[in-house]
C-alpha cells in the first residue's frame, strides 16, 4: 500500500476520533484528490452522521486544507 498523502492521512485522523473501531479504519487514494473511507459497518453511521451532517463536515476541512486549484478534493465514503 502506497503512503497517503495529507489528505489522506487528514481523513484518517478524523475518521479514527469519530468511530467505535478506529483500527478498521482503511482510507485510500485511488487518484490524486480523491480519498475513499472504509469504516466497520457498526460505525457507518458515526462517520455520516445525521442527514449527513457529519460527511459533509469532513469534506469541508479537506476543501479548507486544499491549496486552492481547479479541483475540489473528493471525499468517498464506502459501504
Amino acid at each position: 500500500m502506497s503512503e497517503l498523502s495529507p489528505l489522506g492521512r487528514l481523513v484518517q485522523v478524523i475518521a479514527r476520533a469519530l468511530v467505535d473501531q478506529p483500527e478498521s479504519v482503511q482510507v485510500s487514494e485511488p487518484e490524486p484528490g480523491r480519498v475513499e473511507l472504509q469504516v466497520a459497518p457498526d460505525d457507518i453511521g458515526k462517520v455520516i452522521g445525521k442527514d449527513g451532517r457529519t460527511a459533509q463536515s469532513i469534506r469541508t476541512l479537506l476543501s479548507a486544507a486544499t491549496f486552492r486549484g481547479p479541483r475540489r478534493p473528493q471525499l468517498d465514503i464506502v459501504d
